[in-house]
Order: C-alpha cells, then sequence, then structure tokens
C-alpha cells in the first residue's frame, strides 16, 4: 500500500528521537512504572523530533520494526496487550461501514476510511455489525440474513486487516437507527407476543433468543476464509451501542440482560474481549459517584457504570463524552473541564473498583453546536489525550480512546456534525497523528525491560538492523 512506504529521510530523524528516548528514558521504578518526570521527557523527545507535516510515518516506522504476527489483542490486568505486549489504543468510529460495503457506488469508501486512518496512525475501529429489518439490512427477519450485506461486512473485516487496523463490534443497537431495539419488539408482536415497552427487549426470554440467534460470531468471512470468532481483527465484541432502560431506573432489568449476553456471548467466542457499549452513566449502586453525571436525568436512564461491569465475562469498560449533549449545546470551557472530570472518575473506577482496562469509545463536538469552532474541537481531543497520557505514565487503566466520527471525502450527506474528515482539518489531523506516535512509542516500552518485560529487541537495535534502513 502506497500509505506504507517508507520515507528513508524521516526514518533518520525518528531514530534519533528513539535513541534520545533510550538514553534518557529507559529506566523504571521499583514498581515497572516509569515516574512523572521520566514519562515527560519521553513525550517532549518524541514532540521534539517529529516533523509536523509528516508525523503519521513515524508511526509506520516503529510499527514496520515492532510488527508482530497478527495476534488476539487480550487483557492482562487493568491494560490491552497483543503477545504480552502493551497494547494503548488511538482509534475512531466509523459507524456505516457495512452499509457502503454493500453497495459496489460506494464500496470504496471503506477503503478510504480505513487508508486514512491508517495514515495518522489509527488501530482500532467501531462499528455497526448489525442492521435489522431496515434499508439495506443485514438481518431482514430474526435469524433470516441478506447474504450481500453479510459479505459486505466480510470485506469490511478483510480491510481492515490489510490496513493492520482492528475491529470493535457492536451487535445491536438501543436506538431505532438501523432497526434497534425497537426492531426485536416489532418481530415479537408480529409472532404474536404480548409486548407494551421497546424496554421488554431486556427481559422477554423470546427477544433474548432472538439476540442469541445472531449470528455474526459464527460466520465464516467469505474474503479470508477465517471464522469472525477465529480472526483477530476483531479487538471485541460490544453487547449493544449505548443500551439504555428507563423504564426501570434500579438498572436490575439491564443488568440481568448484561449478565446473560456476557457470558453467552463469552461461552460462544471465549478468546475475544467483550464489552457492553455503555455511555458511563452512574446508577444506584454507587450514589457517591452521582456527582460527576453530566445531569439528574443520567442517573435514572436503567444504567450503572460500576455495577454493570462487574458481570462475569466483561473484560473492559467503555464510556462516551458528548458534553454539547448532555451539558448544553452551546460551546463553553465547561465542557473541557466535564471532559477532564469524567475521564478520571471513570479511570479512577476502572482501578479502583473493577480492574479492568477502559475506552472512551465515543467522544467528539458537532460542528452544529452555537459556538463551535475548530479550535475548540482541538482542544477537545486534545484534553482526552493528553488526559490518556497521564493514566499511562501510572500504568492506569485509561487504555485508549475512539473518535467519533472519521469521516472519508466526499461523504458530507452523512454527516452528522461530528464528521472529522482529515484532508480538510490539518491541524486536528497532525493532533491526532502525534498521539498516534506517542501511543506507538509507549506500546513498545516493553522492549525497555519496563513493565512488562517482552523479550523483542529495543527499538534501536531493531532500525540498526532493519535491511530497508
Amino acid at each position: 500500500m502506497d500509505t506504507h512506504k517508507r520515507v528513508f529521510g524521516f526514518k533518520i530523524i525518528f531514530l534519533v528521537s528513539v535513541f534520545i528516548l533510550l538514553n534518557e528514558s529507559s529506566k523504571c521504578n521499583s514498581f515497572g512504572v516509569m515516574d512523572d518526570e521520566q514519562f515527560k521527557t519521553m513525550l517532549e523527545e518524541v514532540d521534539n523530533h517529529l516533523p509536523s507535516s509528516s508525523s503519521s510515518q513515524g508511526v509506520y516506522e516503529l510499527n514496520d520494526v515492532e510488527e508482530d504476527e497478527w495476534l488476539m489483542v487480550a487483557k492482562k490486568g487493568n491494560q490491552f496487550v497483543i503477545n504480552d505486549r502493551p497494547f494503548y489504543v488511538n482509534g475512531f468510529n466509523t459507524y456505516w461501514l457495512m452499509v457502503f460495503a454493500a453497495d459496489q457506488s460506494t464500496r470504496g469508501k471503506v477503503t478510504e476510511v480505513f487508508q486514512k486512518a491508517s495514515s495518522v496512525g489509527l488501530s482500532v475501529c467501531r462499528t455497526w455489525a448489525f442492521n435489522d429489518g431496515q434499508w439495506r439490512a443485514l438481518q431482514k427477519s430474526p435469524g433470516v440474513y441478506d447474504e450481500d450485506v453479510f459479505k459486505a461486512l466480510d470485506f469490511v473485516v478483510s480491510e481492515a486487516s490489510k490496513y493492520k487496523i482492528r475491529l470493535i463490534l457492536s451487535l445491536a443497537n438501543n436506538w431505532d437507527a438501523y432497526g434497534g431495539k425497537a426492531q426485536y419488539v416489532k418481530w415479537g408482536k408480529a409472532s404474536g407476543l404480548n409486548l407494551t415497552s421497546d424496554d421488554d427487549f431486556f427481559s422477554h426470554p423470546t427477544l433474548r433468543s432472538y439476540y442469541k440467534a445472531h449470528a455474526v460470531l459464527n460466520r465464516v468471512n467469505t474474503i479470508t476464509n477465517i471464522t469472525y470468532k477465529d480472526d483477530p481483527t476483531v479487538f471485541a465484541w460490544e453487547l449493544m451501542n449505548e443500551p439504555r432502560c428507563t423504564s426501570d431506573p434500579s438498572g436490575d432489568k439491564l443488568q440481568s440482560w448484561i449478565t446473560d449476553m456476557a457470558v453467552y456471548v463469552k461461552s460462544m467466542d471465549a478468546k475475544h474481549l467483550v464489552e457492553i457499549g455503555l455511555e458511563g452513566f452512574y446508577g444506584p449502586s454507587a450514589p457517591d459517584r452521582a456527582q460527576f453525571n453530566p445531569n439528574s436525568y443520567a442517573t435514572q436512564v436503567g444504567t450503572d457504570f460500576i455495577r454493570n461491569h462487574q458481570v462475569l465475562g466483561v473484560d473492559f469498560a467503555s464510556v462516551h463524552i458528548y458534553a454539547d449533549s448532555w451539558i448544553s449545546q452551546t460551546i463553553t470551557d465547561s465542557h473541557i473541564q466535564f471532559t477532564k472530570s469524567w475521564m478520571e472518575a471513570h479511570i479512577e473506577d476502572a482501578e479502583k473498583y473493577l480492574g479492568m482496562p477502559v475506552v472512551f469509545a465515543e467522544f467528539g463536538v458537532s460542528s452544529k453546536d452555537p459556538g463551535y469552532n475548530s479550535s475548540f474541537r482541538d482542544t477537545l481531543i486534545n484534553t482526552v489525550y493528553k488526559t490518556l497520557l497521564n493514566s499511562t505514565k501510572r500504568g492506569g487503566s485509561g487504555a485508549g480512546s475512539l473518535l467519533w466520527q472519521l469521516f472519508p471525502d466526499g461523504t458530507d450527506y452523512m454527516d452528522d456534525g461530528y464528521a472529522i474528515v482529515l484532508s480538510k482539518s490539518p491541524s486536528t489531523s497532525n493532533i491526532i497523528s502525534l498521539h498516534s506516535t506517542r501511543v506507538a512509542i509507549v506500546n513498545s516500552m516493553c522492549s525497555w525491560k519496563c513493565k512488562w518485560g517482552c523479550k523483542k529487541r529495543n527499538p534501536l537495535e531493531a532500525f540498526l538492523y532493519h535491511d530497508d534502513l
């Protein structure tokens, strides 16, 4: 792929930066974690030696020399690992990939998204593996699939693998878009069930059986011939996008559903990670944490961040960040303050109560908001990235983030206000690329025998002995 071509001049520059890092930052404290000054020095050296116009190339050079066999992502304590090496996430959302892949006239946009994401070092994409009973539906009725649309999902998985991008595949939607739980209820009513609420999706045994019959995990990819549940391209299964159960503010109904489905998915696929898809609202089990919720209504939607994530079979926590939806649509500095405190609270809880990584799986700001400008968006993204790095430097649970959302050129008609088109947003692109490079450096730190004790040679040695240098 042309985006993977090496640039000799930059390789030399990046080699110098790695050399400096190895000399100044390779010592760890007694707990195997770099102290604040060492970590700060490391990041400063990376920043100082990266040309802003080409920062994405640095990601590729490090990935090229450190590339492992394409293995499953696993969890070790409160961090992700691949082959026992750390894997911190810098990723993105593009939810419509399957639907675009189902149409030959738009299929190329799927490749373009992965190409653009790869160019700035993004390594994980979250996307929908569902479309229930709608236009171009994957699941036309319970257990009945459109093979052409399934082949489109096969294409998405195959293309992601080509660009070394892993996928979080969401299995259902809380909202009506792409069918959602409302479509399952419609199917139930059509079969004669007495259902009174869309939230019956979570409790009625027949609707639970419909969900369990969704055949994605056992699908054999028609392009790669790999069963989805055996494919390392899949980072994780997400039970549902933003589940809420407002008919039961106690949270018991949703808790029961999560308990059932997490164990069920794990029984089908013990290899992959599982997450719920929650927004992160605190519920009745943690009244002292409700102060961090964006509003009082968030406590009443039937979700419970800590309790929900203590369920057997759930491997990592998910949190979303939408200050412009939850606090006020008008842009203010309070949005930045909320973002920081919201993230810090969930990172602390993931460490203290859950013992698992937490991924901020959606975050962004809409260009349609009053007072919006691109500078504010850059500030928001920088705030998310900085908060994560503050966790990383102490070996914390902040495991990564996923922008909402990345679009290729020519798809403006799909924009919900949150789309980031890299070619039109050079400052944002540079911020993303710089963070990707920082994450790639941190992911290579096991070579320095700090926290993870990896036996691979260090990046400098790999550069020196790499044939193409």
